[in-house]
């Protein structure tokens, strides 16, 4: 669970990045906000070039220069990863510092998709700064490791 920028849960508590402009309950496309309520981890993605496979309770495959995630919410693949080059707007998941070196996939905006409601909010490595992500929870990579290794199978972010 979430308690100010603290991650908490099975014996831990891990400094946490949130977005920029803090919890909503009515996350939309852009906002910055880290969206409110349980975000189950889906899977995980991991740079093989960088990381052995995390140890975590949920599958875990590696990403390549290829993938990336659409955010454009005009796009029919939004809020879906996507193999580049890819047209519309996106984010690259192989970036060149090590933010997404390991990123949890996290269940918020993808069954059902609504268009407007957030994209690629992920569980991912804090900056060195933990400067505020763009939606997402970020910690440092081996709090991030720790976390997956207890199982953690979600974040409860309070409103």
């Amino acid at each position: 669970m979430l308690q100010g920028d603290l991650l908490t849960g099975a014996g831990l508590r891990l400094r946490a990045a949130l977005g920029r402009s803090g919890i909503s309950t009515q996350k939309h496309e852009g906002d910055g906000a880290t969206p409110a309520g349980l975000l189950r981890l889906m899977r995980v993605l991991y740079r093989a070039d960088r990381l052995k496979p995390p140890i975590c309770a949920v599958p875990v495959e590696p990403i390549g220069p290829q993938d990336g995630w659409c955010d454009d919410v005009g796009d029919a693949a939004y809020n879906r990863p996507v193999r580049l080059p890819f047209p519309a707007s996106h984010e690259a998941l192989w970036r060149p510092d090590h933010v997404y070196d390991v990123i949890g996939v996290l269940d918020w905006n993808l069954a059902p998709i609504l268009k407007e409601r957030g994209s690629a909010i992920f569980f991912h490595v804090a900056t060195p700064d933990y400067a505020p992500t763009a939606g997402c929870v970020a910690l440092s990579l081996p709090d991030v490791l720790a976390a997956l290794r207890t199982g953690l199978s979600g974040i409860r972010v309070p409103a």
